[in-house]
């Protein structure tokens, strides 16, 4: 990583997996296996696609292993725009990595209910997928109050935005989208009946954001200098 271009392709390379991993176990497995408001179908689904649920656990770790190196590659990248800025940028990007991985604990105790296991006798077969499904719900809530530290691309857009390296405009999309994981966060919280209506507001930024960086950061890279000259 001797050059802002190769720094940046590196860079989007982890972003991009760390968006891979990220979809997979946080939105496209539970989309896939969680009936919203049957216990009894949720049990089933996870019970008959175990292999799945397993994986989805396992691309959760993943994800947030990985998210470590890609916050210091970013801050390689970035800390010579400014350096306190990407120490913010990295602090509050790794408070979020505990968070996961705890939050993982909460499929594992779901995972274990569905099964059935022995010392679980005491409950019923309902009682037992009652409670797997509140540990689910625990797992989405935990996601959804961990969307605050989305702070982490306030720091990140103003420092691709001063870059001089990087497109204005993808500092703007990355501090749209801080606003949308904020949005995200609060919204279930104290406003739950716009839940839904704010999701969907909240997915444009989203979609845009990020993937607009990555997709750069992967195709074009960043106008090229030694990266001495950038941190």
């Amino acid at each position: 990583m001797n050059s802002t271009k190769k720094t940046a392709r590196i860079a989007g390379l982890l972003y991009l997996v760390n968006g891979i991993t990220g979809f997979f176990g946080i939105i496209y497995v539970p989309a896939k296996l969680i009936v919203a408001g049957n216990a009894a179908a949720t049990a089933n689904n996870i019970l008959a696609s175990e292999g799945l649920f397993r994986l989805g656990i396992m691309s959760e770790l993943i994800c947030a292993a990985e998210y470590v190196f890609l916050l210091w590659v970013l801050y390689r990248l970035l800390s010579g725009v400014n350096k306190a800025q990407a120490t913010l940028m990295v602090i509050l990007g790794l408070v979020f990595i505990p968070i996961m991985c705890v939050n993982v604990l909460n499929e594992i105790a779901a995972l274990t209910l569905v099964r059935g296991s022995d010392f679980l006798s005491v409950f019923d077969k309902h009682q037992q997928e009652a409670m797997a499904m509140l540990f689910l719900d625990l797992h989405r809530y935990g996601y959804i109050v961990g969307s605050i530290f989305g702070l982490w691309l306030f720091p990140f857009g103003a420092l691709v935005f001063r870059s001089g390296f990087l497109p204005r405009i993808l500092g703007v999309l990355l501090i749209a989208a801080g606003c949308g994981y904020l949005a995200d966060t609060f919204a279930p919280l104290l406003l739950p009946g716009y839940e839904n209506i704010v999701g969907r507001l909240a997915s444009i930024p989203l979609t845009l954001g990020e993937p607009a960086i990555i997709l750069w950061l992967l195709i074009r890279g960043a106008k090229d200098q030694p990266l001495e000259a950038a941190v």
